[in-house]
């Protein structure tokens, strides 16, 4: 039999995880390619197959079920994911031959312990490769949201949930550019080197090339380019790896230098690191999670960075706040939620939620910001954020907040990079400003 290609035996392995396992893709990925000697073309590719065919995943089925004989949700994961896989690289990536792509799959398939599945296989992904471009959709269902979720390889309730809210088009633009690859961008740490110094490194060492990003004056758009853990920048702790949007949060919470801030979902430390850069590494910073594990690598990453002004505390904010009554200038929540906003770089998500999980989530959050909210002295700043754009997540939690906390009031600022809503939110949203999805409010303690 052909020996595949190692990209693809990595992505199938990853994909099947995900399916089978509930990984998380990136997590499994990762973990695939540590164990793996791969090129930086097969890394690249098995990465594209990965995210490419989680993201296209319910259109993939849209469009290969006519061609089996089997309903595709009895399939066992291990060929289902090769279907989807091979489909997708069919159907989306012109560059790579459909017959290799369909080679590599019915061998892959044929390692399978039980027979016939290589046969099945085979059978389907021969009679999908035979059919052109137009023909390989079936006729789209009646409903226009079943339709539209369907093209846009979106659940049916979210699509709705969101057709209802922003128009059809509008829903569809946000659909699409959360199916996009989303741009690789890094954050200098600028208590080590400045965004040009940073471009310049990277051009010289790894020939990687780099655009100023548009709305954080400390950000990279960088090409992708092999992984970026392995660049000599990184090691060194010259940056980050950070969308704007996330980067836009910190930026609200506008600290300064000697100020004493808490982080009070601070995991994995992206943003606990970017405050310590706004506060030039003076001051402190109150870093609390509930999980000790994840709480690891906020301290990891404080260290990579030079970072010294974080006190890392293992718990939840409910339990760690009222410890610290009034004594921060400004608190940051970057809540829980469900994720729904960064789609591009977790598909998998959008499979895995459901409408009462947002609910759910709304209670929690509200805990959260409560408990957090005691830390913040008089005068002293709270901002909340998710990256999620569901309403019961952001304007929900904050309006009960401050009907509950007359003390706090709505504090937006003047004048930000993204304009903010009328109604004083932040709202990043994909098919906007091409970042990921962000909501974030800022409130000010007026009295005790």
């Amino acid at each position: 039999m052909n020996t595949p290609s190692p990209a693809r035996v990595v992505a199938a392995r990853v994909l099947e995880r995900v399916v089978s396992e509930g990984a998380y893709a990136d997590l499994a990925l990762d973990a695939e390619l540590d164990r793996r000697r791969l090129s930086p073309r097969d890394v690249a590719l098995a990465t594209e197959l990965v995210y490419g065919t989680l993201r296209w995943q319910r259109y993939l089925d849209w469009i290969l079920a006519p061609h089996s004989k089997r309903r595709l949700d009895d399939v066992d994961p291990a060929p289902l994911v090769l279907l989807r896989m091979t489909a997708y690289q069919i159907a989306f990536l012109e560059r790579v031959p459909a017959f290799a792509a369909v080679n590599d799959a019915v061998t892959l398939a044929g390692r399978a312990r039980k027979p016939g599945v290589g046969g099945f296989v085979n059978a389907v992904l021969r009679s999908f490769a035979r059919r052109g471009a137009t023909e390989r959709e079936p006729r789209p269902p009646a409903d226009l949201t079943e339709a539209l979720a369907l093209r846009c390889s979106f659940p049916t309730w979210l699509a709705a949930r969101w057709m209802k809210r922003y128009g059809a088009s509008e829903a569809e633009a946000l659909m699409r550019a959360l199916n996009e690859r989303p741009p690789l961008t890094l954050r200098a740490n600028t208590l080590r080197v400045t965004r040009e110094a940073l471009a310049a490194r990277l051009e010289t060492e790894d020939n990687i090339a780099t655009r100023p990003s548009r709305y954080a004056g400390e950000g990279l758009i960088a090409d992708h380019g092999g992984s970026p853990g392995q660049w000599r920048a990184f090691a060194d702790g010259a940056f980050v790896i950070q969308d704007e949007a996330s980067m836009l949060v910190a930026q609200l919470l506008e600290v300064g230098p000697g100020d004493t801030v808490g982080d009070v979902c601070a995991a994995p430390g992206t943003k606990t690191t970017h405050l310590a850069q706004l506060l030039e590494n003076r001051g402190r910073i109150l870093a609390f999670d509930p999980q000790p594990a994840r709480l690891n690598l906020v301290r990891e990453s404080a260290k990579r960075l030079g970072v010294t002004i974080v006190e890392t505390l293992d718990g939840p904010a409910e339990t760690l706040a009222p410890k610290f009554p009034a004594v921060c200038d400004a608190v940051l929540v970057d809540a829980p939620c469900s994720s729904l906003g960064v789609l591009r770089r977790n598909p998998e998500v959008k499979w895995r939620r459901a409408p009462d999980d947002i609910v759910a989530n709304a209670e929690r959050q509200q805990a959260i910001i409560t408990a957090a909210a005691a830390m913040v002295k008089r005068g002293g700043r709270l901002v909340y954020a998710t990256c999620s754009l569901e309403p019961e997540e952001n304007d929900d939690v904050a309006r009960r907040f401050l009907a509950a906390h007359p003390g706090f009031a709505l504090d937006p600022p003047a004048d930000f990079p993204v304009a903010l809503d009328p109604d004083g939110f932040l709202r990043c949203r994909p098919h906007q400003h091409g970042t990921d999805g962000f909501t974030a409010v800022r409130l000010i303690r007026c009295s005790q």
